[in-house]
């Protein structure tokens, strides 16, 4: 008759054991999903501001670092970015032409990241600090009344989507006439619309609240919403649908 040594009887617990560990682990992953993504939308939204902090203290490799990450989802144009450390929150693309190239080739122009008298370039553009920033408090909002809240049809989603279409795409077109030269840049067609009921600093340009920077803040925000609304209702189903499951498997325990 064959007896298990102890060795044999560990490894067999082992083997045992490591499916119920590997299905528990997956169960509190599954209850609490919305902390761990908002937790991982937090850094994606912190590391873009961290970027001008390690410049302005001198670590320019780690800041340089993070603007090369973030520029491939991000146009990272200075005259649509916020800046910290530095006189004033955003610049105007003369004065960006002033302290860095007299260009209008947005390539060119998005490698100007500041300087110690202007401050530093955030990592993103205002549009996307909008976007995802929304996201994240929308995510917090979200854990507070996920139980009450149904999702958003995809006609209402899309609705709330159509802002940053027209304003992101008509943002686009009037680039191709050159950076600083579209329609966009000078918005007359809003000055004949509200009879210049405002000042001129308000049609013209990108800086801090003119209108273009107004409707990247106002549509990203909307975006933020739209998509938290949209999705994460449906996110926390399919969870709610393998936390039911997994909790199923595991009073069975091992076997059966």
């Amino acid at each position: 008759m064959r007896v298990k040594t102890s060795s044999t009887i560990f490894r067999l617990s082992s083997q045992t054991q490591s499916p119920i560990l590997i299905k528990r682990v997956m169960l509190k992953l599954a209850r609490h999903w919305l902390l761990f993504v908002n937790l991982l939308i937090a850094l994606w939204v912190a590391l873009p501001w961290l970027a001008p902090v390690f410049m302005h203290l001198g670590w320019s490799s780690t800041g340089k670092a993070v603007h090369l990450f973030y520029s491939f989802q991000c146009h990272q144009l200075p005259e649509r970015s916020y800046f910290l450390f530095g006189g004033q929150a955003m610049y105007s693309l003369a004065e960006i032409q002033a302290a860095w190239q007299t260009t209008t080739d947005p390539f060119t122009l998005r490698q100007f990241i500041g300087n110690p008298e202007m401050g530093w370039k955030v990592a993103w553009s205002d549009r996307m600090v909008s976007m995802y920033t929304s996201i994240l408090f929308g995510g917090l909002l979200y854990g507070l009344v996920r139980k009450r809240l149904t999702p958003l049809s995809f006609w209402k989603f899309a609705i709330m989507l159509l802002p940053m279409v027209i304003d992101g795409g008509t943002h686009m077109v009037s680039d191709l006439a050159g950076i600083g030269q579209g329609f966009r840049d000078t918005n007359i067609w809003l000055q004949v619309i509200t009879n210049n009921a405002f000042s001129a600093a308000f049609y013209q340009g990108d800086a801090l609240g003119s209108f273009n920077s107004w409707m990247r803040l106002i549509t990203g925000i909307l975006f933020g919403i739209a998509l938290v609304g949209f999705a994460f209702p449906y996110i926390n189903d399919s969870f709610a649908d393998i936390v039911s499951r997994s909790e199923a498997t595991l009073m069975k325990g091992p076997g059966q």
